[in-house]
């Protein structure tokens, strides 16, 4: 197993024809670290991941590394926000704040002790989908191809601290990586209680996924049993419907419509679970794969509003409904002191 995914897939890029012909590996790909001076993105940090193998993708380092624009060749694999990329907003703790920094993207962590929308108990006052995605990086490392000696690995590995005096202390440590030909990423983060008392814990992939890939006809794939959580959801996923099927947009999901289905996902016989996207009039497939055992579930959002035309897979150790649901149903996870958890989430796509 590769260090930072479900799977062993090594290969040389391309062959060995680049041998005596290469100056510097940029030529075939690597990464680029930058910082945005524009528009709702001026000031923030990024590393662009050039595979190489027609997957192109950029990390946003100050926004808990998540993933922005990604790109398969011309086609476009992500939705994202009228808003874009956006610095971190330390207010987007409260209420549903944190939609107006949500830019989309083919990645948005939620968590680390809290998933679903705002709410409040004895315990804490939570917002919407909590706040490891405002939290910076601090970079560890850059790895860069190393084609000398017959590597053709890239990564960045950063570190987030989400801590309240008195309260939770969490970090994530994540490591991106790709490697040289291959139209794939990997994403292995590392959950670990800082703190000396037991913590909430709680993790989702919001993974955003627009036009062109999403359009009239896609399809989704995944098996599991469904549970449908409102009404509203209901009229897209319930009974008979073709919730598998991508549709144009829908007057419905203008504003705040939407509808979400809950994914008992199952597993294959090793413990993996794979779910994906396929637009068979470009013939573009991503797939999505990660283990039972680390993320349990998989949430199904579909919004089909106009001009704001979104559908996510999100793998998550909890649908997102809230710290408070999780405890009492007796699923929420509780570090102990020290504990660490680790999450391997590998995004790859193909066209054919």
């Amino acid at each position: 197993m590769r260090q930072n995914t479900q799977t062993n897939h090594r290969t040389e890029f391309p062959a060995d024809d680049w041998k005596g012909k290469i100056s510097n590996h940029l030529q075939l790909g690597g990464i680029e670290t930058a910082v945005v001076d524009n528009g709702n993105s001026r000031g923030v940090r990024i590393a662009w991941f050039n595979t190489g193998g027609g997957l192109r993708f950029k990390v946003v380092l100050d926004r808990s590394m998540d993933i922005a624009d990604a790109f398969f060749n011309q086609f476009g694999l992500a939705w994202i926000s009228h808003l874009g990329v956006t610095p971190p907003d330390y207010s987007a703790i409260e209420g549903a704040k944190w939609l107006n920094s949500f830019g989309g993207g083919l990645l948005t962590t939620c968590g680390l002790t809290h998933v679903g929308g705002p709410e409040s108990d004895d315990f804490s006052t939570r917002g919407l989908h909590d706040r490891i995605s405002h939290s910076p990086a601090e970079v560890v490392s850059v790895v860069q191809p190393d084609l000398r000696n017959d590597n053709p690995e890239m990564s960045i590995t950063g570190r987030m601290i989400q801590s309240t005096v008195f309260g939770p202390h969490l970090e994530l440590k994540r490591t991106i990586s790709a490697t040289l030909g291959e139209p794939s990423v990997y994403i292995r983060d590392k959950v670990t209680n800082l703190g000396n008392e037991y913590s909430p814990h709680m993790l989702l992939y919001h993974c955003n996924f627009g036009w062109p890939l999403i359009d009239n006809g896609t399809k989704i794939r995944w098996e599991g049993g469904l549970t449908i959580p409102n009404d509203e959801s209901r009229k897209v996923f319930g009974e008979g419907k073709e919730y598998k099927t991508c549709r144009n947009p829908m007057d419905d999901h203008s504003g705040s419509g939407e509808a979400v289905g809950f994914i008992d996902i199952k597993p294959d016989a090793d413990g993996l679970c794979n779910c994906g996207i396929y637009n068979p009039s470009i013939g573009l497939n991503l797939e999505l794969e990660f283990r039972k055992k680390e993320l349990n579930w998989l949430t199904n959002w579909q919004h089909w509003g106009r001009n704001e035309y979104v559908m996510a897979l999100e793998p998550c150790t909890h649908p997102p409904v809230g710290q408070a649901a999780a405890r009492d149903e007796g699923s929420l996870i509780l570090l102990k002191p020290g504990e660490t958890r680790y999450y391997d989430l590998k995004i790859s796509v193909d066209q054919h």
